[in-house]
């Protein structure tokens, strides 16, 4: 957003100085036409190569008002600009005309509007003036001096004059003035984008420290409670808001507020839950294989919901009581924005027949919805023992409010 509002102010200031480059220099060219025609008696092509650059350049800024293309008019400005500069250039003593530094302040123009077009001038009248040089001193072609004896001083005068008013009228103010919005523009948005990204983390902070009160409170509440399939559910809602916070806090340590290394998360969370479940002393061994990939808020969530649910039922009903154990998670990119998760354990397993139609188990049923909320797939793999998952998703574009199920 910064970075296009930003291109849209250098837009308006380009525009504004290309407009009154043109009429100031229209002008300009104008006076200097009368004066050469009229007072040095200057009556040939040389003079009326001004007016003609007068009555083409404004002709140009009024056709900008209609089609509004600002590429089109710069160009021809920039390239009547050029051929009449060189043209008077050439009739007015070449290489030893006082006008030749008006094609100096056409680099200047160039690099004021895009540095490529600054080096393409910057070539191509260097190529020129190298031109001019040797067709005064080698090549034959003696193009007469068309400016008289008796107005050339006069003549290097109004040159220098007409140099020093467009550099002072506009390359000099103007350009320095638009380049000082531009920067104070820029200083404003990193400003603003510093700001934002100081509020991002203070959110982040506050969800996880949020989240993890929540956590604490259903602890709190298991404590109180003696039916062990209750406690199991509470235990199960707290490890889900711990999953949640996990990925709020990494987003909280990162420069990058929008991404989070999943790999040290899914690490973090299956190292926790195994010792949630199953204590620090346990046999479970963890085989995680994920390339260093980093994924959303918007993907990392329901992922890390479903790893969650996933190593919970292997490590409750796959990998049972104290017995030995390995759980594996794998993340394999498949392009820019698919994945395909493999997850699962070498326990006891469960049935073919236990479908999600007929389990009444809310962990299979979270794993499916969101599985499917990744705009992905969920499969079996039957080729290894114990219970396997093959999940294949998408990244998720950003939401509003994204849901669980």
């Amino acid at each position: 957003m910064e970075n296009n509002y930003i291109d849209q102010e250098r837009h308006k200031d380009k525009e504004k100085l290309l407009v009154k480059a043109t009429n100031y220099a229209s002008i300009l060219s104008l006076v200097f036409f009368l004066i050469c025609f009229f007072l040095l008696n200057i009556q040939s092509v040389l003079s009326f190569i001004f007016l003609a650059y007068t009555i083409l350049s404004l002709s140009n800024t009024y056709a900008y008002k209609i089609h509004k293309n600002l590429s089109l008019t710069y160009h021809i400005s920039s390239v009547t600009s050029l051929m009449a500069a060189l043209a008077v250039t050439v009739l007015s003593g070449g290489i030893y005309s006082p006008f030749i530094f008006i094609l100096t302040l056409l680099v200047l123009a160039g690099y004021a509007t895009e540095r490529s077009f600054g080096k393409t001038y910057l070539f191509v009248i260097s190529a020129l003036a190298i031109l001019m040089y040797f067709q005064g001193r080698f090549l034959e072609l003696n193009i007469p001096n068309q400016v008289p004896e008796n107005a050339r001083d006069i003549f290097a005068l109004l040159s220098v004059l007409f140099a020093a008013y467009l550099l002072g009228g506009i390359f000099g103010k103007d350009l320095m003035y638009v380049h000082h919005q531009l920067y104070k523009s820029k200083r404003e948005m990193l400003a603003k984008s510093e700001e934002k990204d100081t509020l991002l983390k203070e959110v982040h902070h506050r969800v996880k420290n949020n989240l993890q009160t929540v956590s604490s409170l259903l602890s709190l509440q298991s404590r109180g409670i003696e039916d062990p399939r209750t406690k199991s559910i509470l235990k199960s809602s707290q490890n889900r808001v711990i999953s949640m916070a996990m990925v709020h806090e990494m987003l909280y340590m990162r420069e990058d507020l929008s991404k989070i290394q999943y790999k040290t998360y899914v690490r973090e969370l299956s190292e926790y839950l195994v010792k949630s479940l199953k204590g620090a002393n346990n046999k479970v061994t963890l085989n995680i294989d994920i390339p260093d990939i980093e994924l959303s808020i918007d993907t990392a969530i329901p992922l890390g919901l479903l790893i969650n649910e996933a190593i919970t039922n292997s490590l409750k009903y796959g990998i049972k009581d104290d017995r030995e154990g390995e759980i594996y998670i794998s993340i394999e990119k498949e392009d820019e924005h698919s994945y395909v998760l493999h997850i699962g354990d070498n326990g006891a397993g469960y049935s073919d027949s236990l479908t999600l139609k007929n389990s009444r188990s809310l962990g299979l049923k979270l794993i499916h919805n969101l599985a499917r909320q990744l705009k992905g797939t969920i499969t079996r793999d039957p080729s290894k023992k114990g219970t396997n998952y093959i999940v294949k998703f998408r990244e998720i574009e950003p939401q509003p409010f994204p849901s669980v199920a």
